[in-house]
């Protein structure tokens, strides 16, 4: 784990903690690393401090994770206090696009590695001239969303209903999130989500777990698998018209390199895509080797 004064920065009454290397003083462009579900900015641990020497580059944690605040979830429907947060993909992209503007105060180009891609899709809508690109690491593709069902078996289309019930039930997601807030259910799961068996150490256990520890940790999944109505990728990339490039793991468990072909195919803002052979979900970490060259080649062309 790197070793880090811890950097804060106020937003709507919330915490959201963040990382800079590298230096601003003569770059008109920083990045900006988006990470995933369940994961926080030291993800990125083995590509930040590599493309930082191109140009600035920041990470942060989601409200939810790593070190961000973690409140209370508001799910649709639920009054609104002072304290608790509607976890979706509107309030995530307005913590980025706001970060963007008041902490980084230069042009960016996002990168986001699965939910992070679809956050750094919104975002760049949201910041306008100010985003030059997005960067896209295996992307979410979203599948229990309510406008996918057209593409579901009668059985899933039936069961969604009885679904919705029961992921409002707070104990209930609160004994799922325990049951897998432990260091052997993320390793089980990071053998699926790297599937070169690559990289998975305790380091890299130790940095989804003890967020996972905290106290309002159970919140941000609450919140999460009660968005059933938000952002799709491909609906957010045909309204772009700044370059978009994407990079997948082409073994991906959860979302599979085919839909990525077929977005590349089919959405024009994507300027190219690189497939990661072997690589799974999040091949930024499992075959940093492979996929830091890429990100500064494309950072390069970017400036």
């Amino acid at each position: 784990m790197r070793e880090e004064k811890k950097q804060i920065f106020k937003w709507k009454g919330l915490e959201v903690s963040w990382h800079k290397e590298g230096e601003s003083d003569h770059h008109d462009l920083s990045t900006v690393l988006v990470h995933g579900f369940g994961a926080n900015k030291d993800h990125w641990r083995k590509n930040q401090k590599v493309i930082s020497k191109i140009t600035p580059s920041y990470s942060i944690d989601l409200i939810g994770f790593g070190g961000s605040s973690q409140p209370p979830s508001r799910l649709n429907g639920e009054k609104k206090t002072k304290n608790n947060f509607y976890y979706n993909f509107e309030n995530w992209s307005e913590q980025i696009s706001d970060f963007s503007r008041l902490i980084v105060k230069k042009p960016v180009l996002l990168i986001g590695n699965s939910i992070g891609g679809v956050i750094s899709l919104r975002a760049a809508q949201l910041l306008g001239e100010n985003c030059k690109g997005v960067i896209l690491i295996n992307c979410a593709q979203r599948l229990m969303d309510d406008k996918q069902l057209i593409n579901q078996t009668y059985l899933q289309k039936s069961i969604r209903p009885m679904l919705k019930i029961l992921t409002r039930q707070r104990w209930l997601s609160r004994r799922l999130f325990k049951n897998a807030a432990n260091q052997y259910f993320i390793k089980k799961v990071l053998k699926k989500a790297y599937p070169s068996g690559k990289n998975i150490d305790q380091e890299l256990i130790n940095l989804l777990y003890y967020p996972s520890q905290r106290l309002g940790a159970a919140e941000a999944f609450h919140g999460f698998i009660n968005i059933f109505n938000d952002y799709l990728a491909p609906e957010l990339m045909k309204k772009l018209k700044i370059p978009v490039h994407m990079i997948w793991g082409e073994n991906d468990p959860w979302e599979p390199v085919n839909e990525a072909i077929q977005w590349s195919n089919s959405i024009s803002c994507i300027k190219s895509l690189e497939v990661i052979s072997k690589a799974g979900h999040c091949p930024h970490d499992e075959a940093p080797d492979k996929v830091n060259p890429i990100l500064e080649k494309l950072i390069q062309e970017a400036t």
